[in-house]
């Protein structure tokens, strides 16, 4: 990779993402972790590297700084799985079949309504083909590596929704369209 690395854009980001890398930023700065992602405004690559102990730890390296990036090994199936997990949250909240069908079908009609593409692939909802919304459908269980969508999505579900599930206003069949 050469010195352009913020002109090279997201396509080519993206295939280095998943990947062991070794990124060089300034004359004796070397980073080495996975890559999860990449800031799609800053360029800023997001590196992770296991412990041995269990866990992982994160490193941001800011994408002006960076002057080289050199793939050094490609992950597995276990290691894009771990790469994830750490950013998973755990499922605490337990509903029943019912519950989730109407919350999945209450954030759907909510976007639909706030003009955002939306399709149901299984028990997920997918918008715009690039965000993924899992059960129980709340901000927090929106998946993208576009960051500026999963933002905007996010805070487009949270207006939805108050924060507490078991709030008489977290009703997902409430209709929450404005009135006069």
């Amino acid at each position: 990779m050469q010195c352009g690395w913020p002109l090279l854009g997201p396509l080519q980001w993206s295939c280095y993402v998943n990947k062991q890398v070794k990124v060089k930023a300034g004359k004796d700065d070397e980073h080495r972790g996975w890559l999860l992602t990449v800031d799609p405004v800053s360029a800023s690559l997001v590196l992770v590297n296991f412990r041995e102990a269990g866990g992982a730890s994160v490193q941001v390296v800011m994408g002006h700084a960076v002057e080289d990036v050199e793939v050094l090994q490609e992950a597995d199936a276990e290691t894009v799985e771990r790469l994830q997990t750490p950013f998973l949250l755990p499922r605490t909240l337990k509903l029943d079949p019912d519950e989730l069908r109407s919350r999945r079908g209450g954030v759907r009609r909510w976007l639909e309504q706030n003009r955002v593409p939306v399709t149901e692939e299984g028990d997920e909802l997918i918008v715009a083909g690039v965000l993924t919304i899992t059960a129980p459908y709340g901000p927090e269980n929106c998946c993208s590596s576009n960051q500026i969508i999963l933002d905007r999505i996010q805070k487009l579900i949270q207006s939805r929704v108050p924060l507490h599930p078991h709030h008489p206003e977290a009703d997902p069949e409430r209709d929450l369209s404005l009135q006069d």
